[in-house]
């Protein structure tokens, strides 16, 4: 039980689950109803609860603001549950491999390249009719690429104050609040670096949409596949793999292909000129075309940081779409202490304050030629 007291000295009982209210005179509990008159009662016709005010003006609460305290009357009615903001969320997860844990504390990680450095087959051939035949070295070396890790800390801070008209409010907990949206600060932010980088250092921590030695395709992507016409889209089914091995020497296929989410979300029309005839969906026929030739691995993923004014930021400024091989050995993202959060401490024992932490990194990209922007 929390004891409240008004400024008279009277007292008000709050059960700590702020579920329940007694009155203070004689313990019983009390109604929502019945609670909120005592209020009213007790504080002359205000509703007072927390120390957090925004105010207009003219010094009344802003019933717009942000804040604790807000102006109601006996015949309203407040709902215990709350809404959260929404978010654009996605799980980098699903579309590269993301590694918790490995170096952690550490400034930067290492990835070892092995190169082949040997002479050509053709040097190898010998001659049996000589004596003291020469044979060629197969030779082979190592070259570091460098994962540069950022540090991250977060604290909150709250007091009595807080704690208490928590409990007196029986509604929001600021606090809960406060680690909520601490958590999600985490979360939007190593998704944003994942796709698009750190904006305050793309060099080091770029995105997976924001790789400088990642070549760029202006050719088979010059519209929404949404919004192509049958030739359009026959040319980009034809042409994209096609492009993909290429640029890669022919050595792997390609199982992803990233679309701008607004394009992604047309897909769903029919392939031009097939009403009527054998109608098929556009993700339908390129899934089926891709995954013929792929194999059957082969996704399309939705992603709204293709979306050119969503990219801005980051300098990309085009529809971007991305044709890639998703593997370890190809690109990953490293986190190297994921989020974690101190004990709670105090030093007066009325503020209170903990810190969440972490580390990341960009995302690093080992065969760039295994990665084609397709951009428009």
């Amino acid at each position: 039980m929390i004891t409240i007291k008004n400024s008279k000295g009277q007292q008000i009982n709050v059960a700590e689950d702020v579920c329940a209210h007694r009155n203070a005179d004689n313990g019983e509990l009390l109604t929502s109803g019945d609670f909120m008159e005592v209020l009213h009662k007790k504080y002359n016709g205000k509703v007072r609860g927390y120390d957090i005010l925004k105010k207009n003006a003219n010094g009344d609460i802003a019933v717009d603001s942000q804040g604790y305290q807000y102006a109601t009357d006996r015949m309203s009615y407040i709902r215990t549950k709350y809404v959260e903001q929404s978010f654009y969320e996605v799980l980098p997860a699903d579309y590269l491999t993301v590694i918790p844990g490995e170096g952690a504390f550490s400034q930067n990680i290492i990835t070892n390249l092995s190169i082949k450095s040997a002479n050509s087959f053709r040097a190898g051939k010998i001659g049996t009719g000589t004596g003291n035949v020469s044979l060629t070295k197969a030779t082979a070396g190592v070259t570091p690429v460098y994962t540069y890790v950022q540090n991250w800390g977060v604290a909150t801070d709250y007091t009595i104050f807080d704690v208490n008209q928590a409990a007196f409010s029986g509604n929001w907990d600021p606090i809960e609040a406060q680690h909520r949206s601490r958590k999600k600060d985490w979360d939007l932010g190593i998704q944003y670096v994942a796709f698009l980088g750190d904006l305050d250092d793309l060099t080091n921590f770029p995105g997976l949409l924001t790789q400088s030695q990642v070549n760029s395709n202006l050719s088979l992507y010059p519209a929404n596949i949404a919004a192509m016409s049958a030739a359009q889209l026959s040319a980009f089914v034809a042409g994209a793999i096609g492009a993909f091995q290429a640029n890669c020497n022919y050595t792997v296929y390609p199982n992803r292909l990233i679309l701008p989410q607004d394009d992604f979300n047309g897909l769903g029309n029919l392939v031009p000129g097939t009403v009527g005839t054998y109608p098929i969906s556009i993700k339908q026929f390129i899934e089926d075309a891709f995954k013929a030739i792929c194999g059957s691995d082969f996704k399309i993923l939705p992603l709204a940081y293709g979306i050119a004014a969503r990219n801005t930021a980051a300098g990309v400024n085009k529809q971007r779409a991305v044709l890639y091989r998703d593997d370890i050995d190809t690109l990953f993202m490293e986190l190297p202490v994921d989020f974690q959060t101190t004990a709670v401490g105090t030093l007066n024992n009325f503020q209170f304050q903990d810190v969440a932490y972490g580390q990341y990194a960009g995302v690093t990209v080992l065969k760039p030629l295994q990665i084609l922007y397709l951009d428009h």
